[in-house]
């Protein structure tokens, strides 16, 4: 996508968020814009796979509550025609797909070759139909046929779940406000290693990247008429 384009029919001026839910009630003048989600909404669930939540997986995280959450907004989401896409970390039996990544973060090695690691939990589990993206890196834009997917559906705005909320969520967020696409960061659909990582990259997320907002707020929008 040329630098300034922004996904087929977008159009963010049309209605407020709200629900916004930060740890402070300001942010540093210039860094308090409101990104305003448009009419052609996909949802994104990012990485909830058994790695990160199986307590013999060394990338498990502490809480499953995000698992509850996503579920009601991917409820949501399906119940009002839109679309949903998942993504899945596999890397080939060798890792050598993974790059430097891989180097960095030697857990990601349980991924390798796919295997039960890389499933999707039950509770959001794709519905018929639904697309997988196979992913390798922290983005799910990066080396991914997911931005042309999303224009040619009309998206123009992507409500994000998953994990790490340092991590994939961040990254992939990044991507989408660099692709044009405006990202909703569902605060209770996301999770990261500890509460402080988790705060601290919602903060940065609102302040220059998205608009983090809660469960109820993002089935709301959802919900709406199109």
């Amino acid at each position: 996508m040329r630098g300034g384009d922004g996904p087929a029919g977008a159009e963010t001026a049309d209605r407020p968020v709200t629900g916004q839910v930060t740890e402070v009630s300001t942010f540093d003048e210039g860094f308090d814009g409101e990104l305003r989600p448009g009419k052609r909404p996909a949802v994104l669930a990012i990485d909830l796979m058994r790695a990160y939540f199986d307590p013999d997986s060394p990338l498990c995280l502490p809480s499953r509550d995000c698992l509850g959450s996503g579920a009601r907004v991917l409820a949501a989401a399906r119940s009002h025609g839109v679309p949903v896409i998942h993504t899945r970390v596999e890397l080939a039996p060798d890792g050598r797909d993974g790059g430097i990544f891989v180097r960095k973060v030697p857990a990601l090695e349980h991924l390798y070759g796919g295997g039960p690691m890389s499933q999707l939990m039950p509770e959001v589990a794709p519905a018929e139909g639904e697309l997988v993206i196979t992913k390798q890196y922290a983005s799910a834009f990066f080396g991914t046929t997911l931005a042309p997917t999303l224009v040619a559906q009309g998206v123009d705005t992507v409500v994000l779940v998953g994990v790490s909320t340092s991590g994939c969520i961040r990254a992939t967020a990044v991507d989408a406000v660099q692709h044009g696409f405006i990202p909703l960061v569902v605060r209770d659909a996301v999770a990261d290693r500890t509460p402080e990582t988790h705060e601290a990259n919602l903060f940065d997320l609102q302040a220059k990247y998205a608009e983090v907002v809660d469960e109820t707020t993002a089935v709301a929008y959802l919900e709406e008429e199109r």
